[in-house]
């Protein structure tokens, strides 16, 4: 194993999805084959960035999200374009084990009570993708994410909720001029940052470990045994 060790939400992701794949990439940077990655969801999240960024000056919700959240959003747009880059985005070091978990987060809102040291903040990310978001995605697909950018966000200074939000983009219909008209559907998610601070763990610790077996549901490692 590689020291210092840096990892991200989507890498601990690849741990959940197949140990073996982890272990690879980190030990060995043996890498799952990629395919083109599509440059649309990036272009996206970029001019939605910019979209909410107007309406933070403002001290306004987008029109979408008034009725969707009680928040407001997160005001400091100079810290908040540091957390949204990778090179300065947020971090976490656990010096016990070695590691420093990053990641760039795409926004954030915050619950404001009556003292600014009772403020609590709440991760908030974009989804584009080509149709609605089904029962349970967002908790399979993006709940270590949104608890790890909890932990992250807790561990800097900024305590967090217990919940996350998702704001999904999903095409609705072309009109002329190029014009694309899109649904937009905000999804509250449950997080867990202490369940963040074990997976990390147990990811370490697994790394040291020998080569694992193969993962017999996935395809990669079914692939490769071929």
């Amino acid at each position: 194993m590689n020291y210092p060790l840096r990892l991200s939400p989507s890498t601990l992701n690849l741990f959940i999805d197949c140990p073996r794949c982890f272990w690879l990439h980190i030990n060995k940077r043996i890498h799952r084959p990629r395919g083109i990655f599509p440059s649309l969801p990036s272009g996206m999240d970029n001019v939605i960035k910019i979209y909410f960024d107007k309406y933070r000056k403002k001290g306004e919700l987008p029109p979408e999200l008034q009725n969707q959240v009680k928040e407001k959003l997160f005001p400091d747009l100079k810290l908040l374009n540091k957390w949204r880059n990778w090179r300065t985005g947020l971090e976490y070091q656990d010096k016990t084990l070695g590691i420093t978990l990053f990641g760039a987060l795409d926004d954030c809102l915050i619950d404001q009570a009556a003292s600014p040291e009772q403020t609590r903040y709440i991760p908030l990310d974009y989804k584009t993708r080509g149709f609605p978001p089904r029962e349970g995605d967002s908790e399979k697909y993006y709940g270590n994410q949104l608890s790890c950018y909890g932990l992250m966000l807790e561990e800097n200074g900024y305590p967090v909720k217990d919940f996350a939000y998702l704001v999904y983009y999903y095409p609705n219909a072309v009109q002329e001029n190029g014009i694309v008209k899109f649904n937009i559907k905000t999804i509250k998610i449950d997080i867990d940052i202490n369940k963040a601070r074990e997976l990390l763990k147990e990811a370490v610790n697994f790394l040291k470990g020998p080569v694992p077996e193969r993962h017999s549901q996935c395809e990669y490692c079914l692939w490769s045994n071929q």
